[in-house]
């Protein structure tokens, strides 16, 4: 299993699926931050948006993902504030300009991103910016890999573990899912090189079964990652409770404000309750998140659910699984082959 939306959208990119042996099967995981965004954090940045006092900023890929009644992007049709941001520190400078708007910056992520925040959060206090803040919706990668790998849903031999994610945290995180799950974690850039290297050692270590964790990316990553990033992030972060699509809640997989910096706290500031709310009907985006099901699986799939039409968030999102499929015709004879059997 990659888990990882970009090595996701290089492998079918590259085609790699079409060149490997029939014994191997790569499935795609829960590394598209905007696919494990829950339907209900997506209701609650929507009903954000309808107050006439707040400019909700975020990443282009998010303005799509339907929510239970509407879309970011539908919403700004009508007339709400939402605007597309490339980093954290656009919302801020918003807020600046802005000072009679309340601005919220909905963050998604992994431990990629939310540094970035994290020093965007410490650069609004100490520049007294008191209109900015965070509706934190932050993942933490390895507790899904733990879910995932306790599941008996599949039967997975070894997991490509992502580069960027790696840069910060490092390799020593994924022993204990290599030790515990006896999965072997090679962490891999993003050429077709780096990755067909990963497979081929992670096909090495099953054979030998041997569950180690291996750096090719070592041009990137460092066993002990960034300390400097890392301390920033638990200066204003703490691990939390976290709803995941297609997983649900897993324990300690979120990242939450501090009480040191709570008055950039969208939730606190306006008092945004967690709510469970179904998938779209019809929808297996958390299927396909947990590896259980592959997007030519869904009935939906480049039936009802297009690029130009999207019901759930992997057909959304640029690292998506669907979208992949979509864009670069990974396994359409398969796809073919079902719809004509049905």
């Amino acid at each position: 299993m990659e888990v990882c939306g970009t090595h996701t959208m290089a492998i079918a990119r590259a085609g790699i699926k079409k060149i490997l042996p029939e014994e191997v099967k790569l499935i795609s995981g829960p590394g598209c931050p905007v696919c494990v965004t829950s339907q209900g954090d997506i209701d609650r940045a929507i009903e954000l948006s309808r107050k006439k006092d707040v400019i909700i900023a975020t990443f282009g890929d998010m303005m799509r993902v339907p929510g239970t009644k509407a879309s970011l992007e539908e919403m700004r049709r009508h007339g709400s504030g939402v605007r597309v941001v490339y980093s954290c520190l656009d919302a801020l400078d918003i807020a600046k300009k802005n000072p009679r708007k309340n601005v919220v910056f909905m963050g998604v992520g992994f431990e990629t991103t939310s540094p970035t925040v994290a020093a965007a959060i410490l650069r609004a206090k100490s520049e007294k910016v008191r209109n900015f803040f965070v509706l934190s919706n932050f993942k933490l990668i390895f507790p899904a890999l733990e879910a995932i790998s306790a599941s008996k849903e599949t039967n997975i031999d070894g997991f490509i573990c992502p580069g960027h994610v790696s840069v910060i945290t490092g390799s020593v995180p994924y022993e204990k899912v290599a030790k515990r799950y006896k999965k072997p974690c090679v962490i891999t850039g993003f050429e077709t090189i780096d990755i067909l290297k990963g497979i081929e050692r992670l096909i090495r270590q099953v054979k030998r079964k041997r569950h180690n964790v291996e750096i090719e990316y070592k041009r990137a990553v460092r066993k002990e990652g960034n300390r400097a990033a890392r301390k920033i992030l638990s200066s204003v972060f703490e691990a939390g409770n976290a709803e995941w699509r297609g997983l649900g809640v897993i324990k300690k997989s979120g990242l939450k404000i501090r009480k040191k910096y709570r008055e950039f706290d969208a939730e606190k500031k306006f008092k945004l309750k967690s709510k469970t709310v179904p998938a779209p009907r019809g929808c297996v985006c958390g299927e396909i998140l947990r590896g259980v099901k592959s997007p030519p699986d869904c009935k939906l799939f480049r039936k009802i659910c297009t690029p130009q039409n999207p019901v759930g968030p992997c057909m959304v999102s640029s690292e998506g699984a669907c979208a992949a499929y979509c864009k670069y015709n990974e396994d359409m004879t398969y796809a073919t082959d079902r719809e004509r059997k049905s």
